[in-house]
């Protein structure tokens, strides 16, 4: 590097994608500098919906027990008409320990998340503005501002977590391709009566516009709706009442406003996540309907799928392949998010009256079929999430689960397989890289490689061969020989 490294990661922007990759980088060993150009954490709470393997990332990072404890947990789907419920499907997934939706205002998420990057001796810088940013000799150089002082600060990566309007993608030119929905839009939450219930969440089509609503607790709900055009400068408590009485039965009531705004939504996203070494995750690389939840749930995939890979790089052990395969992974499956909540928007939104009878009459019987209700769920929890054709991965790319990785997960890859098989295949991947497996004996017949975020990275029977040559490949693509491991068990901690 041409001039002194003073940090390994710096991070733009400390909405929830930021903090938590912050907070993992941290965990992780990595040196970190997290700047916000506001001047505090946001009171407003945004995203709301933390969905099951959201929630299995965060205790694989040592974050879940807070979350926890500030949820409402949503366990059902409605989709709700004015004159009656269309049908019904229940949110509760198998293979996971949390069969529910966590409901925990953004405001509440950040709070947590902050909380704990200090108590590991990090914090936010905030009211500063990185106003250039370029790559250099083995990493990158930014400028940033605060109050008409500049600073000049190296780091080995730089990672734009800055929204919409991201200045870091602007800095790298890429293109956010998409387009605007033509509707506006209307967020409030309110208090309300307990006409609905806490434990279900609805989704309400409408001949005036879809209308989602999320318990945060049992009188207090989001409401999110399309309407014709605005009301004042945001919406009032008469407007809101409008929109429910117009829109959903059983006869909610919002008796005051907590916050409310308009809004305009849009469909976009980035063809490539990272260029050199500065990368993009969050709302600065995809943005999309609310309709689903899923916005920050994404960007805090995308910086789980990071962070370790970011950490076996600064300490030496990693191939070019291993951060390439961010974009490599995280693009299709962000496409997929797109689509998935663009269709939904359209489906509920839909105005032609006899595209309405057809889509009123066919909710009923489809929300009826098994096939539908696993994959609804499925998709909308995140546990379908898979790496399949990544260039790092051998086999599905399944995400892994079980007691085994409860708690905080290494940053080692773990090798699982059978009692009797565990010495040979020990001593030969450990030759290769003696501190970047760790190894795991199993009742079961399979041998799995599982990486630091959790996802199968190679799976074969057991009695397979050529398991231990293909293994050593399928690591040997993103590890150096004689990888070192990304953090010490203190932090890790």
């Amino acid at each position: 590097m041409s001039e002194p490294v003073q940090t390994d990661v710096l991070i733009v922007g400390a909405g929830p994608v930021g903090l938590f990759l912050a907070n993992d980088c941290v965990r992780r060993g990595l040196r970190v500098r997290l700047i916000e150009r506001h001047e505090a954490q946001s009171q407003h709470s945004k995203a709301l919906a933390v969905f099951p393997r959201t929630l299995e990332i965060f205790e694989m990072a040592g974050l879940a027990e807070p979350f926890l404890e500030a949820a409402n947990r949503v366990t059902g789907v409605a989709f709700a008409s004015r004159e009656r419920t269309l049908g019904r499907i229940a949110f509760e997934p198998s293979g996971t320990p949390y069969r529910y939706v966590a409901m925990v205002p953004q405001d509440v998420t950040e709070r947590i998340l902050l909380e704990r990057l200090r108590g590991r001796g990090a914090d936010v810088e905030y009211g500063i503005e990185l106003t250039s940013l370029r790559e250099i000799d083995g990493g990158v150089e930014a400028i940033l501002e605060r109050a008409g002082a500049r600073e000049l600060v190296t780091a080995r990566f730089a990672v734009g977590c800055d929204g919409a309007h991201s200045t870091v993608r602007e800095a790298l030119g890429l293109e956010f391709a998409g387009d605007a929905y033509p509707q506006q839009y209307m967020l409030a939450d309110v208090m309300t009566n307990d006409a609905l219930p806490a434990d279900e969440m609805q989704l309400c089509p409408s001949a005036d516009g879809p209308l989602a609503i999320f318990p945060i607790s049992r009188t207090r709900r989001r409401l999110v709706a399309v309407i014709d055009e605005a009301e004042g400068e945001a919406p009032s408590l008469e407007l809101v009442n409008r929109v429910l009485a117009e829109r959903v039965s059983g006869g909610p009531v919002a008796e005051s406003l907590v916050w409310s705004s308009y809004f305009r939504i849009h469909h976009r996203c980035v063809s490539r996540m990272q260029r050199g070494r500065t990368f993009i995750a969050g709302d600065a690389a995809h943005i999309h309907s609310p309709f689903g939840g899923q916005g920050m749930n994404t960007g805090l995939h995308d910086a789980w799928n990071l962070a370790w890979k970011l950490a076996f790089t600064v300490r030496g052990g990693a191939r070019e392949a291993l951060l390439a395969s961010y974009t490599q992974e995280r693009e299709p499956i962000v496409r997929g998010v797109i689509e998935a909540t663009h269709f939904l928007t359209n489906a509920l939104g839909v105005r032609n009256p006899i595209a309405r009878g057809f889509r009123d009459a066919a909710i009923p019987i489809l929300t009826h079929l098994p096939a539908l209700q696993h994959g609804f769920v499925d998709r909308l929890s995140g546990l379908g999430i898979a790496y399949h054709g990544s260039p790092i991965v051998a086999g599905s790319g399944r995400r892994c689960f079980d007691e085994s990785l409860r708690g905080a997960l290494g940053s080692r890859f773990i090798l699982v397989a059978p009692e009797t098989r565990i010495g040979s295949l020990s001593r030969e991947v450990r030759e290769r890289f003696p501190d970047a497996v760790e190894m795991r004996a199993s009742n079961n017949a399979a041998l799995l490689v599982i990486r630091p975020d959790g996802y199968v990275a190679y799976e074969r029977p057991s009695d397979d061969s050529n398991a231990v040559d293909e293994i050593i490949e399928i690591l040997s693509r993103q590890l150096a020989s004689d990888a070192p491991v990304a953090s010490s068990p203190l932090q890790r901690a």
